[in-house]
């Protein structure tokens, strides 16, 4: 599997915003804050538009960073459900 680090920069820049983003997120809820989510959707969706037009085998390498960030959207919402 190749790492991260051998994908195009901007999807590699995209990742790690999406991923820092969702970070951010999860630790502002889990601190009881308020986390404003607006175009998270978009961006999201961005990443994986992005990963679509990877050739093939950097494609199947890409799927584990976008495991991770479903893993972070899974993590952050249960932060939230748990604060209601």
């Amino acid at each position: 599997m190749l790492p991260v680090s051998t994908m195009p920069p901007p999807i590699e820049n995209l990742h790690a915003g999406v991923a820092a983003t969702l970070r951010t997120a999860r630790a502002l809820a889990a601190s009881g804050r308020s986390v404003d989510l607006t175009g998270l959707d978009n961006l999201v969706g961005f990443l994986c538009a992005q990963a679509l037009d990877l050739p093939a085998a950097q494609g199947r390498a890409f799927q584990t960073q976008l495991r991770n960030i479903a893993d972070e959207l899974d993590n952050l919402h249960l932060i939230l459900i748990a604060r209601t």
